[in-house]
Order: structure tokens, then C-alpha cells, then sequence
């Protein structure tokens, strides 16, 4: 069965309360509940941890090297300016996929760049909680194809 670790950066704990008209109002809990129902049947292992600290978040990518199949990265603001989240990323040789809930080429222009882009596989952006799916069913394809 093939293993994805679920990473989400700052604020996203704050989901639910949390500018309700740009993520809505489901919570990180809910959407991870959703995630895991949708995994079991594409025969995914889903495990998932937030973190509002970076040092985290870079230990996370380290460890999930050897351990799972694939990483999909929600890193919120830490996707604009972490260099020390990208070189994590790029140490790595699991594929890693970026998610955003909300579509961060239609908001504030410092949102428009992503420091991660460069290291990851993909990127999904705007098409809120269902991105964590779309994510999960492109590295599917991406290690089926990978694997061929």
C-alpha cells in the first residue's frame, strides 16, 4: 500500500475560523477526515501533522524520506520565503506535491511566488479542500508512471 505524508504549515489549525470567505469553513480536522475516507479508497496510507514552526515542518520532510511513497505540502505562508522548507525538500528523494486551498495567483501579490516550485512535482492551487485529493491522485499517477 502506498504511503503519503500530509504536511500543513502556519495557520492552517486556524481553518474554520480562519477568513472563512478565502478558505471556507471546514476545519483542517474535517478535511483531513474527508482526505483519509477518499485514501482508503484509493489504497493510500494517509498520516498528517500540522505544525505553526518550520524547524518542524523541515524535521517532517527528513524523516519522511525513507518512510513514505510521497509528501503533499500545504507550507501556508512558508511557501513565499522559506529557502530552509525548499532545501528540505530538495534533500529529499521523495516526490513532493505543493497544495493551496486558496488560488494565491488571484490574491496579494507576494503570494504569487512560490520558493517551493523549483523542488516539487506539482502544484494545485485554488480549488480548496479537494486539492488535498486531486494531490494525492497525482502521486499516484506520478509513481505509477515513475514505476513503469
Amino acid at each position: 500500500m502506498m504511503k503519503v505524508l500530509v504536511l500543513n504549515g502556519p495557520n492552517l489549525n486556524r481553518l474554520g475560523k480562519r477568513e472563512p470567505t478565502i478558505y471556507g469553513n471546514e476545519t483542517l480536522e474535517q478535511i483531513m477526515n474527508d482526505l483519509d475516507q477518499q485514501a482508503k479508497l484509493l489504497e493510500v496510507e494517509i498520516a498528517h501533522k500540522q505544525s505553526n514552526h518550520e524547524g518542524e515542518l523541515i524535521d517532517w520532510i527528513h524523516q519522511a524520506d525513507d518512510r513514505y511513497d510521497g509528501i503533499i505540502l500545504n507550507a501556508g505562508a512558508f511557501t513565499h520565503y522559506s529557502y530552509a522548507i525548499r532545501d528540505a525538500i530538495a534533500s529529499i528523494s521523495s516526490p513532493t506535491i505543493e497544495v493551496h486551498l486558496s488560488n494565491i495567483y488571484a490574491r496579494e501579490s507576494f503570494r504569487h511566488t512560490s520558493v517551493l516550485s523549483e523542488v516539487v512535482i506539482g502544484q494545485i492551487s485554488g480549488f480548496g479542500p479537494i486539492g488535498y485529493e486531486l494531490a494525492v491522485r497525482g502521486l499516484i499517477h506520478f509513481l505509477r508512471g515513475k514505476n513503469r
